[in-house]
């Protein structure tokens, strides 16, 4: 694989390991005035050198490498970008049907007679089990171990095929359950600092199966979350394919306040950005500011780019990037070839003022950013920590309509045991947003030493747990001696997971989970996590508050949202005398003390040194399975063949739709967890009627995220949220809709799988930010099954738009200012889309023609959302799954004739 460029671009470099590596220089481009790359943005330098190494006149073209060399910050955005990342991370969540789905690939190709060995990872894997645990047990000393157990018997099924794909395909390194959670540990143990592969060493780069992917971005890998099908492809060696970017730039000034977190700066910049509107674009930070940022407050920015609505939230490798790989016990002459490398390459440091072009610039001060926590239903909706309780009392008394709660009563508990309005249900210290930030977690656990100290204890009420991100974190905090005082007020370790965060936050007390419903009480939970939207915590929690993990320690001792924190006491002692959140809020002498002890590399290197699978005895006793090809059990409720490359689901979507009807009519701001939601299954639920009529009790449905594998289930699943308001049949929450012409009200499922029968095609219309929050490819893969030919929408969130193209789901998008409600839509029209066909291209114009009633017409022109020729190519073939298929089967043709 050579080009033109190699001649000068090309060359060696000494990194100082022991021997000389090739590498491709993306300096020498502008050397040889091909393009003035130092003007180009740190982050697209470095997908400007995955361009210039695979450039073979194929996958990538000398104009593409020339394309991007040439980047201006507003040209018009038409060519696609063919990025081949040098690695894939997975969740389970995502990872374990991701694995299912190349397991059906492999037998489709064994099928035909090619050897189903050539169907596995062309690029190096790693995969963490993070996502199926849940927290039925805290506050004891025995939450962890009662919790793994329960965590191996509910999902031994899924377990056993991981352990069977994991010696079917070569090239995955697994992180068993009970380690941690994937993007945590990609910070400290897995990200290499740069690649390496046949001699030739590159930057690291990657896509992963978790919107939340792009937290390493704070470690100066680019890298991002996409859908499971997305990042087959890319496991199979295929090009990434996006819109050329553009990139905002983020000027960071200042420093922050004492006593202000890594948590209020990331809600600040998400409020910030949101406000932005960098939906699909490249975020970089850069200026004065960004040293004093340590990198874990870096990836905790990163972290939440998904919620600010940007790809990447990049930060340029550093001082500071080299400092964090030593202290998470990184070899030393490996951090000198990280820095040697990236300053070689023009990509170390962040830029200054004035020394690269952006699209656009926004300012951030850090001296400005004050306690802040978010909520009650989205990350972007910041509050004052000084506002929560006004905040509260004015969206709790707002009409429903307008996104509160509608409740004119006021508080009324009184202390009287009877759980009310603002009254916190669940806290959590959880996710790797903060617990991957040694800073935070020392807080919370500092502040809980002056809360025992003081008398204090968390509210009978509240349900606390702590779900570290690795297992490093309890080695910092037992060192300086604070997990002691965490486990007294109940924070203590229920699991190494995503627990809450991912709304497994398990059962509440029954007796107030009956008391809450009965009463429609707007109870809360606050958690430190990244995601706060409806129905996602807990069904009996109806708002969440997203915080830094020391208030979450406060909301447990105060019990309630609706406090006044400079003037209302947070508890009192045991002589009854006030004790105010000033009185426990650790100092900054305190703190450094604290992270001088837990900047140990020592507690890295023995946690993630030697075979990782191994030291979990509960993971050993799970039954290996063997053999090339997956034995498919008939009767399993957990695993099934994935249907995605059946004939009917091969067609080319581009052809007009004729004589639609509409499945929903969505508002705004309709998520992932909306359509497809990961938590409990109800019994009554289309899909909890399956799996009692298969034998399964509610006891053991488990829930959405552990069926992921048994599309019976997860079609029946989608838009099953009990949240969900379909404006076909106003008033009512869940999964339910009105068929046409019969007028009867049925469950989404129940009326798409009639619409089936009738061979009716169907679409979906929605408002703006449609598919916001989680890479759940199941929300698309349930959209199709569904049989929804298209989604029309106001705006599209970047992967679940990316998502719904890899099914073949045509997203198509509303002009300005129209959306469901001006057009006045009920649910009674019949659809069509025309202007289809082969010959369609990037930002075709599509005509909505809706047939009314009352026999009015009405044309509406819409935009043709496939934004790359590749994407194109997917739907031809009816989503990437079968292109990728075809693509092999061309490959080994080709092959065969040579």
């Amino acid at each position: 694989m050579t080009s033109s460029f190699d001649t000068f671009a090309k060359g060696e470099i000494d990194l100082g390991l022991g021997k000389k590596y090739a590498y491709h220089s993306v300096p020498a481009l502008e050397q040889h005035g091909i393009g003035r790359v130092s003007r180009l943005p740190v982050s697209l330098r470095i997908v400007l050198e995955s361009l210039l190494r695979n450039c073979d006149g194929k996958r990538v073209t000398e104009h593409q490498v020339r394309a991007l060399a040439n980047w201006r910050p507003n040209s018009r955005r038409e060519g696609e970008v063919p990025f081949t990342v040098g690695r894939v991370v997975l969740n389970c969540a995502a990872g374990i049907p991701l694995l299912g789905d190349l397991t059906a690939i492999r037998g489709a190709v064994k099928r035909v007679g090619y050897p189903g060995e050539i169907v596995g990872p062309k690029v190096p894997v790693d995969m963490a089990l993070d996502h199926t645990l849940t927290v039925d047990y805290h506050g004891t000393p025995d939450a962890l171990a009662r919790n793994m157990e329960l965590e191996i018997r509910r999902n031994e099924e899924r377990f056993r095929f991981v352990k069977w794909a994991m010696q079917a395909y070569k090239g995955i390194r697994l992180m068993p359950p009970g380690w941690g959670i994937l993007h945590q540990l990609n910070l400290e143990f897995l990200a290499p600092g740069f690649l390496e592969k046949d001699g030739v060493c590159y930057p690291d780069t990657l896509v992963g199966t978790d919107s939340h992917t792009c937290m390493i971005a704070g470690l100066g890998v680019v890298g991002w979350g996409v859908g499971g099908i997305e990042a087959e492809a890319a496991m199979l060696g295929q090009p990434v394919y996006f819109l050329t970017p553009d990139v905002v730039g983020v000027h960071v000034a200042g420093k922050l306040s004492q006593g202000i977190t890594a948590t209020d700066l990331v809600l600040r910049v998400t409020e910030m950005l949101r406000q932005a509107q960098v939906v699909g674009k490249f975020v970089e930070f850069f200026g004065d500011g960004v040293m004093s940022l340590t990198l874990p407050d870096r990836a905790t920015i990163s972290n939440m780019a998904v919620e600010y609505g940007a790809t990447i939230g990049y930060f340029p490798v550093d001082e500071q990037s080299c400092k964090y790989l030593l202290q998470t016990g990184r070899p030393e002459e490996r951090v000198r070839a990280v820095e040697k490398f990236y300053r070689a390459q023009g990509c170390f440091g962040a830029t200054r003022v004035g020394e690269v072009d952006y699209s656009r610039v926004v300012e951030l001060d850090l001296s400005t950013v004050t306690a802040s926590v978010a909520g009650p239903k989205r990350p972007q909706d910041r509050i004052p920590l000084a506002e929560i309780k006004s905040r509260f009392e004015s969206v709790l008394a707002q009409p429903v309509a307008s996104g509160g709660y509608g409740k004119t009563n006021p508080r009324s508990r009184a202390d009287s045991g009877q759980v009310d309005h603002g009254d916190v249900v669940i806290a959590a210290i959880t996710s790797c947003t903060n617990t991957s930030n040694p800073g935070v977690m020392l807080a919370a656990g500092l502040m809980a030493k002056k809360a025992v100290e003081r008398g204090l204890k968390a509210k009978q009420w509240v349900k606390t747990s702590l779900t570290p991100g690795s297992t490093v974190v309890s080695r910092y905090l037992a060192a300086t001696g604070l997990q002691r005082y965490l486990d007294q007020l109940g924070f203590t370790v229920a699991g190494y997971s995503c627990g809450t965060c991912v709304g497994a936050s398990g059962p509440i007390d029954a007796g107030l989970e009956k008391t809450i419903m009965d009463n429609d009480v707007i109870a809360c939970a606050v958690l430190s996590g990244n995601r706060n939207f409806e129905a996602r915590i807990h069904p009996a929690v109806r708002a969440a508050f997203l915080a830094s993990p020391p208030l979450v320690v406060a909301f447990a001792l105060a019990g309630r949202v609706d406090v006044d924190f400079d003037h209302d006491p947070i508890g009192h002692n045991d002589a009854g005398q006030p004790v105010y959140l000033r009185d426990i809020w650790p100092t900054d002498e305190d703190l450094d003390h604290a992270l001088a002890i837990a900047a140990n590399p020592s507690f890295y290197r023995e946690v993630y040194s030697g075979d990782i699978a191994k030291k979990n005895p509960l993971w050993a006793g799970i039954a290996q399975a063997t053999g090339e090809l997956y034995p498919w059990e008939s009767n399993s409720t957990y695993i099934k063949e994935p249907p995605f490359l059946d004939a009917a689901l091969q067609e080319s979507a581009l052809r007009d739709i004729a004589g639609a009807r509409t499945l929903a009519i969505l508002g705004d701001s309709i998520t992932t967890d909306h359509i497809s939601p990961i938590g409990s299954i109800k019994s009554t639920s289309p899909a909890g009627v399956y799996l009692q009529s298969h034998g399964v009790t509610p006891a053991d449905f488990n829930n959405y995220g552990a069926r992921r594998m048994n599309h019976e289930i997860m079609m029946r699943g989608t838009f099953a949220n009990v949240r969900l308001r379909n404006l076909m049949v106003p008033g009512v929450e869940g999964g339910v809709t009105v068929h046409q012409p019969s007028g009867e009200q049925l469950t989404i499922y129940e009326a798409a799988m009639r619409y089936a029968s009738e061979s009716v095609p169907l679409v979906v219309i929605a408002g703006e930010e449609y598919g916001t929050g989680s890479a759940r490819d199941w929300a698309a893969k349930g959209t199709r099954l569904l049989g929804v030919r298209a989604v029309v929408a106001g705006s599209f969130e970047r992967i679940h738009r990316s998502n719904l193209v890899g099914m073949g789901v045509l997203p198509c998008q509303l002009p300005a200012g129209t959306t469901p409600a001006t057009l006045a839509l009920d649910g009674s029209e019949v659809f069509d889309l025309t202007g289809l066909d082969d010959h369609a291209k990037p930002g075709t114009a599509l005509t909505l023609v809706v047939h009314r009633a009352c026999g009015r017409t009405d044309k509406v022109s819409v935009t043709l959302r496939l934004d790359t020729p590749a994407e194109f190519d997917y739907v031809r073939c009816g989503g990437i799954m079968p292109f990728v298929l075809n693509e092999i089967m061309k490959e080994q043709k080709e092959a065969s004739r040579m």
